[in-house]
């Protein structure tokens, strides 16, 4: 597939999207919607991810499990970073797949994150049309995995799409910086929209062989409406404070090995669920992975499981965003966090996965939804 020209109508204006390579169509793997932002009015709304969109976990781990295939058998060791908030599932199911398919240890991940802990960063950096810029990768806590990160020959970078590629870009360049060893990087995505010529820029920026890793390969343009009125800008910036205290536990900010452990069952006999329930678990922000591998469990019981995550960023209704309900983070910040696409459909047990505890009083999320708040 060359060139296949699509193109998007959206309140915010409109996308031309041209195809270069698909292992799937775009239309299974993608969708799209407006942000309420003036520096960026688009979105691309993967339906693959359990972000924005309700998607089943066996789909989600078929995306990870062919993006692991596609990563090979690179020069460790590997560091896979994914970034926060819409990668962290994605970046540590794919590196979970990669380690089952290849039998391998020599792999750590981690995933950025907004949140200040009382430990030291290895990197900061910036996302430059995201709503909150700021990146924080902090340097693993354990001495082996510290050792592991700082001696990695390959890179593995992970995000759901990549459109310009400064964001990775920078943190290539930056843990680049810190470990002269490194031998080459893995851009990996679910759609890449880069193009030739963005594709060749990033090259030359990072200075060690880079691979591009996906699903999808194009080049996208777009022509913003110039009547569109994205309303009050909401600050989904969050605060300075460190947040230690409720984020007690580490699952992935400070670095892991192997395989992820949890007593899923426990948590479910705990749930007291009916036959027949149709279910939908939601991870929290960043912390996505261990709820789905709650949603994954339940499916393997045979329960009618969707999954999906709330989200700190706003968007209009728009597109393939056809819901929206608002409601104060769980991670104390006061900022306005969002659910996409769950107000209106119907399940009978909402299940919300957090690694927050205790919430705040102003978090009532569970509550106004009839959910069943699960800490992990």
């Amino acid at each position: 597939m060359k060139d296949a020209f699509v193109f998007i109508p959206l309140r915010s204006g409109t996308l031309r999207l041209s195809i270069e390579r698909a292992d799937l169509p775009l239309a299974d793997l993608c969708g799209f919607g407006s942000r309420r932002s003036r520096k960026r009015g688009f979105v691309f709304v993967s339906k693959v991810l359990g972000k924005h969109i309700p998607v089943r976990p066996e789909r989600m781990a078929e995306i990870h499990t062919r993006l692991a295939d596609k990563l090979g058998d690179p020069p460790g060791p590997i560091v896979l970073i994914a970034l926060a908030e819409t990668a962290t599932a994605l970046g540590h199911g794919m590196a979970e797949a990669w380690l089952r398919r290849t039998g391998r240890d020599d792999l750590l991940f981690l995933h950025t994150t907004r949140y200040r802990l009382n430990q030291p960063v290895a990197l900061n950096f910036e996302e430059a049309h995201s709503h909150a810029t700021r990146h924080l990768l902090y340097r693993p806590v354990l001495r082996e995995h510290a050792d592991h990160f700082h001696a990695a020959r390959t890179l593995v970078l992970v995000d759901d799409e990549i459109s310009t590629g400064r964001t990775l870009g920078n943190l290539a360049i930056a843990y680049h910086a810190l470990n002269p060893r490194l031998a080459n990087v893995h851009l990996t995505c679910i759609t890449d929209w880069l193009g030739d010529e963005r594709r060749a820029e990033f090259v030359q920026r990072i200075g060690v062989p880079v691979a591009f890793t996906n699903l999808l390969q194009g080049d996208f343009n777009f022509q913003g409406n110039l009547d569109f009125d994205p309303g009050p800008i909401p600050n989904v910036t969050g605060s300075t404070e460190r947040k230690d205290a409720i984020l007690a536990r580490n699952h992935g900010r400070l670095g892991v090995c192997g395989l992820a452990r949890y007593d899923l069952d426990s948590m479910i006999d705990a749930a007291r669920l009916g036959p027949g329930e149709r279910i939908l678990v939601l991870g929290t922000g960043e912390f996505s992975y261990p709820p789905f591998l709650l949603a994954r469990r339940l499916e393997a019981l045979g329960c009618d499981v969707h999954f999906q995550a709330t989200t700190r960023s706003p968007l209009c209704l728009d597109g393939d965003i056809s819901s929206v309900l608002e409601f104060p983070d769980n991670y104390h910040d006061d900022i306005p966090n969002y659910v996409y696409n769950v107000a209106d459909r119907c399940y009978d047990r909402i299940m919300i996965g957090y690694e927050t505890a205790p919430l705040p009083t102003g978090h009532q999320l569970a509550q106004r939804q009839g959910g069943h708040a699960i800490f992990f």
